[in-house]
């Protein structure tokens, strides 16, 4: 059995085609011409605009042509993460599915479902004539996951409905009505490098199979940190021993919680056995620490060829501090909306290349103030450590909720039919295109749900099947009951 013997047929066979087409962010050109394709070949209006999104028109269901025109929105690009024993290429092959149980996952990598079931749903809504709707469009955007750039691209005017449904929820019967904004920081330390001196041994430390997870739904579940925890390592290895490190390559996407990260040191040869022990010591802390929510890191220390040359020690020094006094986590949870996050930070990438020791974070908060003091405390502590460069980009302010909207009351009447139950009114720490396209298009009501997705953003990325088709069905009831212009 495969993903395309799924019910509801419609939506996994177009899943399935999505994950036949490599779509990791800004590389999106071979699935950008596929949903091109799509909709011309259907003989439906597709446009691609100037920054790679795409917009299929379809016209409303006779006797429905007075009925508000609707935008189903997703996006086209997927996080490429994997497991350090999985060879996949994210440029050339195709995501490997599996069915376990009431789940679909992939083989070692990421699955895509964010935000390729959405987007699937999106097209079985203009592919399924038994869909009864008013006019709709789908709007596929460019490059979510790293920058919005598609949402951000977005012209004023393209668009013709008045309702937006975002469906790049994660959680089955919640309404979403509200999101987090967002900030990238930047920071970096030059360093100049020194031909190692005699009588060096050379250690490579790793720190894998963390749980890492989705930066902005996951932060608050209080995930170790593979950057932090690589620098709670060294910096006693530097302060005691006098060991040099080479380099320190840590986490990939802005967006997702780092699960792996590697460090090759050089030791003084009469302290390599208490270096060792002394790593593990720590590490034995650490998993101590985050024994329930990550039960199967793992610690790997490996001899190597002693380097020929190594980072500027007192640069090394000062930026390691900075990673360990820099914070990670949930900063404050919000008031208003219980169970919720309010304010978060997660340290995302760490390089030492080109000259260069850059930590790159990304910051989110419902509240622009509290965003901005974040950053201000960021620039503080980075400063102090003697930081040569620190930017902030990419920010974004959150998307405020309006509950008390025509498409709400449709939305919480149709649920309530469909499932015989309320539906959970909710905002999210996630960062959804909502907010930034909304400030473009201020006449739209807006609301995103979607079906039930586990760890977005990481390896154990998987999707419940049957929250799959009673969203269907609830997005078909929707459709059907949207209210007259």
């Amino acid at each position: 059995m495969t993903i395309k013997d799924l019910e509801p047929k419609v939506v996994w066979n177009n899943f399935y085609g999505l994950t036949r087409i490599p779509r990791p962010s800004k590389h999106e050109g071979k699935v950008q011409e596929y949903l091109y394709q799509w909709g011309i070949s259907r003989g439906l209006e597709t446009v691609r605009d100037e920054t790679g999104n795409i917009i299929i028109r379809k016209p409303a269901t006779p006797g429905y042509e007075n009925r508000r025109g609707v935008i189903l929105q997703g996006h086209m690009d997927m996080v490429p993460q994997k497991t350090s024993d999985s060879d996949h290429d994210f440029l050339n092959d195709p995501i490997v599915t599996l069915i376990d149980g009431d789940w679909v996952t992939a083989d070692r990598t990421t699955l895509g479902a964010d935000n390729g079931i959405g987007v699937a749903m999106g097209l079985a809504v203009l592919e399924d004539p038994s869909v009864k709707h008013g006019p709709v469009e789908v709007l596929v955007t460019y490059d979510e996951e790293t920058g919005m750039t598609g949402a951000n691209e977005l012209r004023p005017g393209v668009l013709q409905g008045d309702i937006l449904i975002n469906l790049d929820s994660e959680e089955e019967g919640e309404l979403c009505v509200g999101c987090a904004g967002g900030l990238d920081a930047s920071a970096s330390f030059k360093y100049h490098k020194y031909n190692t001196p005699a009588g060096y041994d050379g250690l490579k430390v790793a720190v894998k199979a963390l749980q890492g997870g989705h930066s902005g739904m996951d932060i608050s579940l209080y995930r170790a940190n593979a950057n932090k925890v690589m620098a709670r390592i060294l910096l006693p290895l530097i302060e005691l021993f006098g060991v040099k490190v080479v380099s320190f390559t840590g986490g990939s996407l802005r967006n997702a919680i780092p699960f792996e990260a590697v460090a090759e040191v050089l030791v003084p040869k009469e302290n390599t056995a208490s270096v060792r022990k002394l790593i593990d010591s720590i590490f034995a802390e650490v998993k101590a620490e985050f024994a329930d929510s990550d039960p199967s890191a793992a610690l790997y220390v490996d001899e190597v060829p002693a380097a020929p040359k190594y980072i500027q020690g007192s640069v090394m020094l000062r930026a390691v501090k900075a990673m360990i006094a820099c914070p990670s986590n949930v900063i404050r949870m919000s008031q208003s909306m219980p169970g919720l996050t309010e304010t978060s930070i997660n340290m995302a990438i760490v390089r030492t290349e080109k000259g260069r020791i850059t930590v790159h974070s990304l910051m989110r908060s419902a509240v622009d103030t509290a965003k901005a003091d974040l950053a201000g405390r960021v620039r503080c502590i980075f400063e102090l450590a003697g930081a040569d460069s620190i930017e902030f980009k990419g920010g974004y302010s959150g998307w405020t909720p309006k509950l008390d909207t025509p498409m709400n009351k449709v939305m919480m009447e149709q649920y309530q039919k469909v499932y015989g139950e309320p539906m959970k009114v909710m905002a999210t720490h996630g960062g959804l295109e909502c907010a930034i396209m909304g400030a473009k298009y201020p006449n739209w009501e807006m609301v995103s749900i979607g079906p039930t997705i586990k760890y977005p953003h990481s390896p154990d990325e998987r999707v419940d099947i049957p929250s799959v088709g009673r969203t269907w069905e609830y997005l078909k009831a929707v459709l059907e009951n949207v209210p007259e212009k």
